[in-house]
């Protein structure tokens, strides 16, 4: 999640046990800074992308380092490749882009969310799986109904593999089996088509 924080400014705790600088991993002995739990010379709390000090009062914070307000603008921030304003929060990232979590939707009728589902990719929108057999998926030449898994390839058409059968006597026609077809293109198994 990214984040504003803030920064806090102190001398070194008075401890038996000397603290360290999460930057340079020496003893703090004079000025201290503590910023996303850790202790810092002021010197060293330095942006995670440029490598610059960071002097302001307020800073980000991406993958628990501290980050300049300049590079998360050009860097880091993520906009939402729905409505182009900035995530914050609950951020999704699919097909190369980043969303909020809510504008991941099925391009389809439906409009349900998709964060966390199974979806597919057209024309670079997201689709889930039913509204993607229904708009996209080929047609079976037999039931008519969306092929999602393999399909054969008969009579220039394709078929579930169930659904290839003899028009006639309804037994389902092996991949290896000869047949042939009707003035309808329908198949017909070699013993009812003689």
């Amino acid at each position: 999640m990214l984040q504003t924080k803030e920064l806090s400014f102190g001398p070194p705790q008075n401890s038996t046990q000397a603290t360290s600088c999460f930057g340079c991993k020496e003893e703090i002995k004079d000025k201290m800074l503590e910023a996303l739990g850790k202790s810092w010379h002021p010197e060293h709390f330095t942006c995670k992308e440029c490598k610059k000090r960071i002097a302001e009062n307020k800073f980000h914070e991406s993958e628990g380092l501290p980050v300049c307000g300049k590079c998360f603008e050009s860097k880091i921030q993520a906009i939402c490749a729905a409505c182009r304003k900035l995530v914050t929060e609950k951020v999704v990232k699919a097909m190369g882009k980043t969303w909020h979590q809510d504008h991941f939707i099925c391009g389809g009728p439906c409009k349900q969310q998709l964060s966390g589902k199974t979806f597919f990719e057209r024309n670079g929108k997201p689709y889930c799986t039913a509204d993607y057999e229904r708009l996209y998926a080929p047609k079976c030449a037999g039931c008519k109904k969306p092929i999602a898994e393999k399909a054969l390839s008969a009579l220039e058409g394709k078929w579930h593999k169930e659904c290839f059968k003899c028009k006639l006597c309804k037994e389902p026609i092996g991949v290896d089996a000869k047949f042939r077809a009707d003035k309808d293109k329908q198949p017909m198994c070699e013993k009812c088509g003689i």
